[in-house]
């Protein structure tokens, strides 16, 4: 019989790979379908947030009432207007404009701003373990961008300002959502922001029926994969998962999502690092797991 521990260990590894996966799979929607970044967003997060919420009326949650409550129905509204849409559409404009791997590990940096924001409001002194960690995130982006050659650059630089701004996006989601998970279900919080950034994202596409997309089974099961296995069963395991785990493990296991980003660029769509980037990249996973056990250790204490 598996144990509890076991259960979650495989549920947040699975999570967190169909995330990274689901990048790879957008990038060969951009590169070979010719689908927009503003379609699938769009269709990702409406599909993706009708199904959570769906979900949670099925378990009698009553996602309706969180709009009863003038306090929660603000901030819900910026959550799924700025937080949400802005850390899908910000990762997909990297990831168009770029590679799936470069964009998730780009992303990857939102503990770094989260931190950041927290030493400036509170007018603190970092301590050395922030610092060193602000150090790696810098020295980690560097050799990411360069490949250890500062005057040439090996990703495209409106890939690598997405990139930026997508984990600064993700930072703000993770704050903004923070009180409302405090006092609501995530499938709805989460369901209600998929459901708002879709529908303000499709107020920017001339239409939802695209003629450009070249639709086939290939194609239409490259969305699937994003939407369903990528977005909504992702989120739903990393979810399930925090159940059986301690916030430490569901942390520092959550990096298998850029080494499987990184593993599928290479594998399926061949994508070459060089040994710096390399070593960019696990700069700036050992970045977010020396903050996550910061983050644990001041909780615990």
């Amino acid at each position: 019989m598996v144990s509890s521990r076991a259960k979650g260990l495989i549920m947040v590894i699975s999570g967190a790979a169909l995330w990274g996966l689901s990048g790879t799979a957008a990038q060969v929607l951009f590169q070979e379908k010719q689908v927009t970044t503003e379609w699938l967003v769009a269709v990702r997060m409406l599909l993706s947030g009708i199904a959570l919420l769906a979900i949670s009326a099925y378990k009698k949650l009553h996602p309706l009432s969180i709009w009863k409550e003038r306090s929660s129905a603000k901030p819900l509204l910026w959550f799924g207007l700025i937080g949400m849409l802005g850390v899908q559409y910000t990762y997909f404009a990297s990831i168009a404009t770029g590679n799936a791997a470069t964009a998730t590990l780009l992303q990857y940096l939102a503990p770094i701003y989260i931190v950041l924001y927290s030493i400036i409001k509170e007018r603190q002194k970092p301590s050395k373990t922030t610092s060193a960690a602000i150090l790696l995130a810098i020295a980690g982006t560097f050799l990411l961008m360069t490949n250890g050659v500062a005057n040439e650059l090996t990703v495209s630089l409106v890939s690598v300002i997405w990139g930026v701004l997508s984990g600064v996006a993700l930072a703000f989601y993770t704050l903004s959502s923070a009180l409302l998970l405090k006092k609501w279900n995530s499938l709805i919080v989460v369901g209600w922001g998929m459901m708002i950034g879709g529908a303000a994202m499709c107020l920017i596409l001339p239409s939802i029926f695209s003629t450009n997309i070249i639709f086939g089974m290939d194609t239409w099961l490259l969305i699937l994969f994003v939407v369903v296995f990528g977005t909504l069963i992702a989120f739903l395991l990393f979810v399930e998962s925090i159940r059986h785990l301690s916030p430490t493990e569901s942390s520092l296991l959550s990096s298998v999502e850029p080494l499987s980003a990184v593993a599928a660029s290479f594998v399926f769509l061949h994508v070459s690092f060089g040994e710096w980037q390399m070593v960019g990249a696990l700069c700036i996973i050992g970045t977010v797991g020396m903050l996550s056990v910061k983050r644990v250790q001041k909780s615990i204490s």
